[in-house]
């Protein structure tokens, strides 16, 4: 299947969504099981909506993810350019051909006229879609037309047929002639529209194979009829594309996942610092099965597998806490120095680190990532887990203790406490974490006769600044004995 040929192409108009990433994770992975090509094609054409920080965007999201496209911007291939709007003259054109072969003419109905034979059309109990009042016009009406200065637009003739695919999801579906009228693919100020640029692109990049959302399964009668066309005036060769309708997202109140929903925005994800193999994992079974009950994949092991008989026709359910739990699994999953290689850049945002962190404070968060490694689900809790350790390091922020955590904790009751802890850890001469461990359960379990909470409690928030906190003897060997002394002393203070 060597000959297989799918494409994405979003329009670069604001944050890229879960949705739309899912959609390019199918396509990316059936692609590569069948070792065919990956188009990644920029729909920008909505010059109202487009914008070119949303297209950097687009391109740096795919890079993050790790999905790598067979042509596209940046790659370059035999059909470029893969931005619709470098495109306008090759629609212009087909434009042309369609309007002199009468696969397409020209409407000039004004939008007051259209609404209100759509109102008409439903008080009487009628489909309210186009009636095709501008389909044969004479030379004189149109001449009449012209006198009024009204600017047509161009509409495709659809067939008085019904039409019936198989879908790669759903099976044999089947739209009905009277539900799909003839449709605009120009707008009168000559801007081409998504119902023409996106089939003839289809055509031109010869796709085999469309994988997309179920948003768009009622567009596909005009597509199939627009490739016929195209076919006809000699533009499309052999078949047409095989269509595959991808189940909705839904969010909250089972409604579908939204724009608006904060789960549904990509750039939520990288900033709190979820590993794209995580979110692309879990992705991957909104909809999709890898089989034999296994969650736990890479991309390139779903590859291996990927079958698009296998998506489920039903609506999948986003759900972030399912998504964090396995971005969890992925973090604990990795060797301590790359994950302290992906948490370097959020502590160095959130300023616990140096722009350019020195080796020394490399090699600390090397040896502090153990620590937390199993707690972690998201990288930007690492960065609350491990600030207390760069605390007062040259180039970091002064420590500081949580305001209530120190109001629970450090009260005239912790005094003695965190004074017994001073005493006997400033008498130690050798510093790590069994030395220490020993040092504090005999002077606070043993002789003061404490239990474990209230004994450590004033310890780990007096040198973390917080009660939950990585386990605290091997905190201490890491902040090493003049910080971990000097905070205790300002808590006793």
């Amino acid at each position: 299947m060597s000959n297989v040929r799918v494409r994405f192409c979003p329009s670069p108009t604001g944050n890229p969504h879960v949705g739309m990433i899912r959609t390019a994770l199918f396509n990316w992975a059936y692609a590569r099981h069948t070792g065919g090509k990956f188009i990644f094609r920029i729909e920008d054409t909505d010059i109202t909506r487009d914008s070119e920080q949303s297209y950097k965007d687009l391109l740096d999201s795919l890079r993050w993810l790790g999905m790598d496209w067979d042509e596209g911007p940046e790659v370059g291939g035999p059909h470029a350019p893969y931005r619709q709007s470098q495109r306008m003259e090759i629609y212009a054109d087909i434009a042309k051909q369609l309007l002199a072969s009468g696969h397409a003419y020209h409407c000039y109905c004004s939008q007051e006229e259209l609404e209100d034979r759509r109102e008409a059309a439903r008080a009487a109990g009628k489909t309210p879609g186009y009636d095709g009042a501008c389909r044969n016009l004479t030379e004189d009406q149109k001449a009449s037309y012209i006198a009024q200065d009204r600017a047509p637009v161009v509409r495709f003739r659809m067939p008085d047929t019904d039409f019936t695919w198989n879908d790669l999801v759903r099976g044999d579906v089947t739209f009905a002639a009277e539900h799909v009228p003839d449709y605009v693919i120009v707008r009168a100020t000559g801007e081409p529209l998504y119902t023409l640029v996106n089939p003839v692109d289809d055509v031109l990049m010869e796709i085999t194979h469309v994988l997309r959302g179920e948003d768009l399964l009622s567009s596909t009668p005009r597509q199939l009829a627009l490739y016929d066309a195209l076919k006809s005036i000699g533009i499309a060769k052999g078949e047409r594309p095989l269509y595959g309708h991808l189940p909705y997202v839904m969010g909250e109140g089972n409604k579908k996942l939204s724009k608006r929903d904060p789960e549904s925005s990509l750039l939520m994800y990288r900033e709190e610092g979820y590993l794209p193999e995580g979110l692309l994992n879990y992705l991957a079974l909104l909809g999709w099965a890898f089989g034999e009950d296994r969650e736990f994949f890479s991309k390139e092991e779903m590859a291996t597998v990927f079958d698009v008989a296998r998506v489920n026709a039903n609506p999948a359910r986003f759900d972030l806490k399912k998504c964090t739990s396995i971005n969890g699994d992925w973090i604990r999953s990795l060797a301590a120095d790359e994950l302290a290689k992906r948490l370097a850049p959020y502590l160095v945002k959130e300023g616990v680190l140096d722009a350019a962190p020195s080796d020394n404070q490399l090699a600390i968060l090397a040896g502090a990532v153990p620590l937390v490694q199993e707690r972690m689900e998201t990288l930007k809790q690492g960065v609350v887990m491990l600030g207390f350790i760069f605390a007062d390091e040259p180039g970091s922020p002064a420590f500081v203790v949580d305001a209530a955590e120190a109001e629970k904790v450090l009260t005239a009751d912790a005094q003695p406490v965190l004074a017994a802890a001073f005493t006997a850890l400033s008498e130690l001469e050798a510093w790590n974490t069994e030395v220490i461990e020993s040092a504090l359960r005999g002077a606070l379990i043993d002789r003061l006769e404490l239990k474990p909470k209230v004994a450590f409690g004033p310890v780990r928030v007096a040198v973390t600044g917080r009660r939950v906190s990585p386990p605290l003897f091997e905190s201490l060997e890491i902040l090493g004995r003049e910080r971990s002394l000097a905070r205790i002393s300002a808590s006793l203070k």
